[in-house]
């Protein structure tokens, strides 16, 4: 699964909810017909009878979900999809959800850490690597020498005492 937004709040009376999308668009959830809500360390199929853009956030009415209680109670879930139904990446390029966890070692072999996180900063996405302290490495061509995802490892030009 690849999680791809959180249910932040209810919106109205009648069932439906806030969601604050992880996507690149806006709409992106809406090019996936299932989306899975997060259940006790599970994943439960969650059936959206509509859903639509309401400014900066998506609402949404799951079946069975009735009025404000029935909103409150999915308040903080996390939404995803499965991973079989997202489209392959183009060459180069990656889904975040498959850099986190990769090995990250620079070209003098020094072990940097595992990626936790990716973030977007405008300019360019930012690899979130932990190892024995934490550093924020550019992704992009002159860092990033190579992403191996058999091996799960991610070359890049970064000095260690950066």
């Amino acid at each position: 699964m690849v999680v791809m937004g959180r249910i932040v709040a209810p919106y109205g009376i009648k069932g439906w909810v806030k969601i604050q999308p992880f996507t690149e668009a806006l709409d992106g959830l809406f090019d996936y017909e299932h989306w899975w809500l997060a259940d006790k360390g599970g994943w439960r199929e969650g059936e959206v009878e509509d859903a639509k853009v309401h400014g900066s956030v998506l609402v949404a009415k799951f079946v069975g979900c009735e009025g404000r209680d029935g909103a409150f109670a999915l308040k903080g879930k996390e939404i995803a999809v499965s991973r079989d139904e997202m489209p392959e990446a183009e060459e180069g390029e990656y889904y975040w959800s498959d850099l986190i966890g990769l090995n990250v070692r620079n070209l003098q072999q020094v072990d940097l850490g595992k990626v936790k996180d990716v973030f977007e900063t405008g300019a360019n996405d930012v690899l979130v690597v932990r190892g024995e302290r934490e550093r924020l490495i550019p992704f992009g061509g002159q860092v990033v020498q190579e992403v191996d995802l058999a091996k799960g490892a991610i070359l890049v030009d970064w000095d260690a005492d950066f």
